[in-house]
Parts: structure tokens; sequence; C-alpha cells
């Protein structure tokens, strides 16, 4: 693995982009990894296209803006693609991990995405409506990241998921336990 992994997500205002990038950061970091995730997005309200970040390695991070060359992409809201170039300096042998009914070869070739890029694909909304009633995909698609790329031991990044969600909505454990299965269903569900 390389020692500075930089990951983008693309979403849309309430589709949890920047909560999934806090999971994975929270959880990279309780792994040992030097983490940051950060949101970009001004006064957009509901609905309206957001990027997050996060950036992994084994050593300290100095750099300190927003990820120009994604290793992976990760997108919530499958239309953005039609009106957001979310592959935008994504590196010649990156990941794209995309919530989307369709499979990993209709997607390279509705969107020409050139050969060395690994494409990844779920239904995370499917999953999050069955799973926790609401079509917000970002807790599976943690789950999509996991498997597409490795960076994070699964089980470890589960636990530390279910903490942080416990402490979140310590007396809501339906809405835990909905998310703990939507990232694992996520997990077993991906397409490459």
């Amino acid at each position: 693995m390389k020692d500075l992994i930089e990951i983008r997500w693309h979403g849309r205002g309430g589709q949890g982009a920047k909560t999934a990038a806090l999971l994975f950061a929270d959880a990279a970091l309780s792994s040992g990894k030097y983490v940051q995730a950060f949101p970009e997005y001004g006064p957009e309200r509901m609905g309206a296209p957001v990027t997050s970040f996060n950036r992994l390695s084994s050593k300290p991070i100095l750099r300190h803006s927003g990820v120009a060359n994604p290793d992976v992409v990760i997108v919530l809201d499958p239309t953005l693609m039609e009106t957001v170039d979310v592959m935008e300096g994504m590196n010649d042998d990156g990941i794209v991990v995309i919530n989307t009914t369709k499979t990993p070869n209709e997607i390279r070739k509705e969107f020409s995405i050139m050969a060395g890029i690994k494409i990844f694909t779920v239904d995370a909304s499917t999953i999050s409506k069955e799973a926790i009633n609401k079509d917000i995909p970002n807790t599976p698609m943690l789950g999509a990241l996991i498997k597409a790329t490795g960076i994070l031991d699964f089980k470890a990044m589960l636990e530390e998921t279910r903490i942080k969600l416990e402490s979140k909505f310590k007396s809501r454990p339906e809405i835990v336990e909905g998310n703990i299965k939507a990232i694992e269903r996520a997990y077993n569900e991906v397409k490459s």
C-alpha cells in the first residue's frame, strides 16, 4: 500500500458524505494510522453537491489542502456523475466506488472510464432503505470502501463504527444495528 492514500467522497447534502469520512477517520485512527477528514462545502442546502476528504498514512500527514489527485473516489449519488467530474485528477490506477444498481462494466462504458481505474459498484441506496428505512447511503458505502480497497481491517472498522454510532444514538439501538447491518451487507454485495 502507498504511504499516503487520498480519498474523495462525492455526495449531496443529507446523504452523509461528511459523516462517512469522519467515521472512516475514527476507524483509521483507532487502528494506529495518521488520518485527516474534512468536508468542503459552502452555503449549500439539502440535495446540493458536497465533497468530503480523507487522507490516511502510517506517517504524520503534513499536507492540508483539498484532495486534488485522489487514489479512491466514493460516489454516494450516481446522478452527480452526469454533472460533476467526480474522477477529476484521479490517478490512472485509482479506485472508484459507486452507489448504483449498474455493473462496473456498464459504468465504464457509460462514462468512458479508462481501463486502469478499478470500478466497484453496490446498491447502497436500497441497502440503506431496507436496513435503516432511509435513503442515506453513507454507512453502506463505508463497507464498500473497505471491501474495494482493503485499507482497513473490516472487523476493526465495524467495531469502531459501532462504538461511534452507539455514542451518537444512545437511545436508538435500532439505528445502530441497522447501520451495522447496512455496512456488512454492502461489504458483501460489492461488485467488481
